[in-house]
C-alpha cells in the first residue's frame, strides 16, 4: 500500500472526519453541559431556597434514580424493538419539557419540595430510555474498531461538560438565581434534540418475528450479563461502589453548604476542578491499557477510586485544608472512574450480540443504578439518624471493599479482555 492510500485509509476510519458522528457528538456536548447546571442548581435550590432538611434531600435524589429501578428492566426490553435515535430525540423532548417547569412554578411563587420530586422522576425516567439508548447506538454509528475510540470521545465529552459546567452554574446561580439556570439546560437538550434528528444511523428494527414475550426477553438479557464471570464481577463491583458512593453524594450538597460553610460558586469550582481528572482519564486510558493491559486496568482503577474516597469524609476532620483535598479527591476519582468506566463500557458493548445490547445495558443499569435509589433513602435517614460525616464514612468505606470482587478474580492473570466468541 503506498504513502497515499495509507493516509486515505487512516482518514476514512478517524471519527474527526465522520460527519455523522460529529453530528450526534456535538449534541450531546451541549446536553451534557445544561446537565451539569442543572445538576448543580436543583439541589442548591432545594438547600438553600427550600430550606430542604437531609431527609427531604434524600427523597429527592431518591426520585432522580427511582426509575432505573422501576422501569429499568422492562426499559431495555422495549428500546431492543425500537429505534434507539428515536428514544433518544424523545426523551431530550420530555427532559426538556418537565425541567422548564421549575423556573415558571419559581415565578408564580409556587415551587415546593414536591414539584421537584416530581420533576426529578420525569427527567428519571427519560433518563432511562436515553441512557440505555445511548450506550446502545454507537454499534450503529461507527464501526467495531471505532467503537473504544467512539467512548473515549464521548466520555471525554462528558468530563469536559463536568469541568466547565459546574463552574458555569455557579455563576449563573449567582446572577441570575438556580431556577432560572436551570434553563440553560432546557436549551441544550432541545440542542440535542436537533443534532439527533440531523443524524443517520444504519440500524434495522428487529423483526417482529424476532420477538419474544417481555418477562422471556428481560431474562435472556440478564441471563446474557451475569452468564459471563468477567461481567458479573464488574456489575457486582460497580453496584456496590454506586451503592456507597450515591450515600456521601446524596448528602454532599448540605455538607459542602452547610458543614463546610461554602457558597454555590464555590462548590461549583469543586467540581469543576476535580472533574479535570476525568478529562485526563479518558485521554490517557489508552495509553495506560497500552502499558497494564485492558484487563488489569479494571482492578487497578477500582482500587485507586476506592481509596480516594476517604478523602471527601476526611475534609470535615481538617477544614483548614477542606478545599484542596475535596479537588484532589474529585481530580482522583475521576480519572480513576474514566478510566474503569470506559474499559468495561468497550468491553461489554463489544461482546454482546446487537439484538442483545440495550437488554444488556439495561440489565446491567438496573442493577447497578437501581441501588441508588434504595442509597439515596439510606442516606436521608442515616443523615438524620448519625449525621452527615458519619453517613460518609460508611459511604466511603463502602467504596473500598467494592473494589475486592475485581481485585480477586482472573482480571490479574490476564492482559486483554476477551472478544466476541471468545
Amino acid at each position: 500500500m503506498s504513502q497515499s492510500e495509507l493516509r486515505e485509509t487512516r482518514a476514512e476510519r478517524s471519527l474527526w472526519r465522520d460527519g455523522n458522528f460529529l453530528t450526534m457528538w456535538s449534541g450531546q456536548a451541549l446536553a451534557q453541559l445544561g446537565s451539569q447546571v442543572t445538576e448543580l442548581a436543583i439541589p442548591v435550590l432545594a438547600v438553600l431556597l427550600l430550606n430542604a432538611t437531609e431527609l427531604e434531600v434524600g427523597f429527592l435524589n431518591a426520585a432522580g434514580v427511582a426509575a432505573f429501578l422501576v422501569v429499568g428492566l422492562p426499559a431495555g426490553a422495549w428500546i431492543d424493538r425500537m429505534r434507539k435515535r428515536h428514544v433518544m430525540i424523545w426523551a431530550d423532548a420530555v427532559r426538556a419539557v418537565a425541567l422548564a417547569a421549575l423556573p415558571l412554578l419559581w415565578w408564580a411563587g409556587l415551587l415546593e419540595m414536591w414539584h421537584l420530586y416530581a420533576v426529578a422522576i420525569v427527567i428519571g425516567v427519560a433518563t432511562v430510555f436515553f441512557d440505555v439508548s445511548y450506550q446502545s447506538i454507537l454499534p450503529s454509528l461507527v464501526r467495531p474498531q471505532q467503537i473504544a475510540e467512539a467512548n473515549g470521545k464521548l466520555q471525554a465529552t462528558y468530563e469536559m461538560a463536568n469541568i466547565g459546567g459546574p463552574a458555569i452554574g455557579g455563576w449563573l446561580i449567582g446572577i441570575v438565581a438556580a431556577p432560572l439556570a436551570i434553563l440553560t439546560t432546557v436549551g441544550t437538550y432541545l440542542a440535542s434534540a436537533v443534532a439527533l434528528l440531523l443524524t443517520r444511523d444504519h440500524e434495522q428494527p428487529r423483526a417482529a418475528d424476532d420477538r419474544a414475550p417481555m418477562l422471556r426477553e428481560i431474562g435472556e438479557g440478564m441471563r446474557w450479563v451475569f452468564g459471563n464471570p468477567l461481567l458479573r464481577r464488574i456489575v457486582t463491583t460497580t453496584g456496590i461502589f454506586n451503592f456507597s458512593h450515591t450515600l456521601s453524594m446524596t448528602l454532599l450538597p448540605i455538607f459542602l453548604l452547610r458543614e463546610l460553610g461554602l457558597s454555590p460558586a464555590a462548590m461549583g469550582v469543586i467540581f469543576s476542578l476535580g472533574a479535570v481528572g476525568g478529562l485526563a482519564g479518558a485521554i490517557a486510558t489508552p495509553h495506560i491499557v497500552r502499558v497494564i493491559g485492558e484487563a488489569r486496568a479494571i482492578p487497578v482503577s477500582a482500587i485507586a477510586f476506592g481509596v480516594v474516597a476517604c478523602f471527601l469524609p476526611l475534609a470535615a476532620t481538617f477544614p483548614a485544608v477542606a478545599f484542596p483535598l475535596l479537588v484532589a479527591q474529585g481530580f482522583v476519582a475521576s480519572f480513576t472512574v474514566l478510566l474503569y468506566n470506559i474499559t468495561q463500557v468497550t468491553f461489554r458493548q463489544r461482546i454482546t450480540p446487537s439484538r442483545l445490547l440495550g437488554r444488556m445495558n439495561a440489565s446491567i443499569r438496573f442493577c447497578v443504578y437501581g441501588v441508588m435509589p434504595l442509597a439515596a433513602l439510606a442516606a436521608g435517614g442515616l443523615g438524620t439518624w448519625l449525621g452527615v460525616v458519619p453517613t460518609m464514612w460508611i459511604g466511603a468505606i463502602g467504596e473500598v471493599l467494592a473494589a475486592l470482587f475485581v481485585i480477586v478474580g482472573p482480571f490479574w492473570a490476564l492482559r486483554a479482555l476477551p472478544d466476541a466468541g471468545e
